[in-house]
């Protein structure tokens, strides 16, 4: 479904046009340059990071457009001068922009994006690649965790209340991605087809008269295709309300408080004992990684994850960084101690075995590596001379990252801290 998204020239920092206005009026904005996205580190105790958000992005990219109304902001409070609006007023970016898929994984040192144009038009982009690629990435990344962590048993995101309503939009997207399986998230089903899915909150329980009531009510709605939630008053009897109501058909009924492995394995027998042996179990509250894992050998049916997965479950950012790396095509870096960077652009390909385990990352600056049976390369287009290449569909970047995870050595799906899942070499052309 197409919708309507706003225009994006000033999701961004002021010293953006600050430096564009320098650059323009010295002469050096239209030197050609190379930018590349990439994190120093992966966050703390983590082994992989998922690459998310670069459909997003594309949007954010094409969506960089100046409307009057947006430059006379700039002028009057002082950001950029007349002559600046006038370049802005025919922005758009022209130059070409490579990325490693949605979807695909990325570890300490791979250059993610690969953004290359002229100074100017490719500094104002800075901002808005990172506030998408930060938080899309640290939410994929915890959200591919948890899915790891519940063994094929699916996960429901429903994760919206706990944080920015547009941040919400975007988590779900993420999420699904990483392999959750619906959202509750009305707005991203409808933006980015994601699943949806709900049951109904406690307030709906205690707006009736009784529980019972309540539930007939719910039945009398959605038929016994429906999730009763059982634990608004004593859990027990609320099982037994649930069957009483819907009978032994009832698909299933959701847990959301107390000792969720006691809860799940007691709430097993009493529906078994009911009669109503295919009514699935459903389990959320404060649910992340390491509460999913530790229910792994609980009658759990399905997670519903909330605050743990918008907020990326202790690193909500993916700490990546957006820097310049060539001007007119020499290297440029950082000596920073402690930021340093690798100059020239870089290119990359991951190897593996004959099985198929990725072994290494290999990044090369300045040039090509030396290619070997079972490379892959990373970068893909994504921009072409300003024009967005096709991409693939969120279902066909959730696939990939799927078979990536399969490619890992099982020791980087641990959840404990620990080296990245394969090492990243560094070289330069030649070596």
């Amino acid at each position: 479904m197409s919708v309507t998204l706003p225009r994006t020239p000033l999701y961004t920092d002021h010293y953006e046009y600050t430096m564009l206005e320098a650059a323009l009026r010295d002469g050096s904005a239209e030197r050609p340059c190379v930018f590349e996205v990439f994190g120093r580190r992966l966050p703390t105790g983590r082994r992989y990071g998922v690459v998310a958000g670069i459909g997003r992005l594309a949007e954010a990219i094409e969506r960089f457009r100046f409307a009057e109304e947006d430059l006379q902001d700039l002028i009057s409070r002082g950001v950029v001068a007349e002559s600046t609006a006038d370049w802005l007023r025919d922005y758009r970016f022209a130059g070409d922009i490579d990325v490693y898929s949605e979807g695909e994984l990325y570890f300490p040192g791979s250059p993610i994006v690969t953004i290359s144009g002229t100074f100017a038009e490719c500094v104002l982009l800075e901002t808005l690649t990172l506030s998408i690629l930060n938080h899309d990435s640290a939410i994929a990344s915890a959200a591919a965790r948890m899915v790891t962590a519940a063994r094929g048993r699916p996960i429901l995101e429903m994760g919206s209340r706990r944080t920015h309503e547009s941040a919400a939009i975007a988590a779900s997207r993420a999420a699904y991605l990483a392999g959750f399986a619906a959202t509750s998230n009305l707005e991203a089903g409808r933006r980015y087809d994601v699943p949806t899915a709900g049951t109904s909150a406690h307030a709906f329980t205690l707006l009736h008269e009784s529980e019972t009531a309540a539930f007939a009510a719910q039945i009398a709605s959605f038929g016994t295709e429906t999730t009763l939630l059982v634990d608004t008053y004593d859990i027990t009897q609320g099982i037994r309300n649930a069957i009483d109501v819907a009978g032994p058909r009832l698909r299933s009924i959701r847990i959301d408080s107390g000792d969720l492995d006691v809860m799940a394995t007691g709430a097993r027998e009493l529906l078994d004992e009911l009669g109503a042996k295919d009514t699935q179990i459903v389990v959320s509250g404060d649910l992340d990684e390491y509460s999913i894992a530790a229910l792994a050998a609980a009658p759990v049916d399905m997670y519903g994850a909330g605050t743990a997965v918008v907020v990326g479950s202790g690193a909500p950012t993916a700490q990546l960084v957006y820097k310049l790396v060539e001007v007119e095509g020499r290297p440029v870096a950082k000596r920073s101690e402690h930021k340093g960077t690798t100059g020239g652009r870089k290119t990359a390909v991951r190897r593996h075995k004959p099985t198929g385990t990725a072994t290494e990352e290999v990044v090369v600056s300045q040039g090509e590596p030396e290619h070997q049976t079972g490379d892959k390369p990373l970068q893909v287009p994504l921009f072409r001379g300003g024009e967005l290449t096709p991409q693939p569909t969120l279902d066909e970047s959730r696939e990939l990252l799927r078979q990536r995870l399969i490619s890992i050595p099982w020791e980087g799906l641990k959840l404990s801290p620990g080296d990245p899942a394969i090492p990243v070499i560094m070289r330069h052309a030649g070596e």
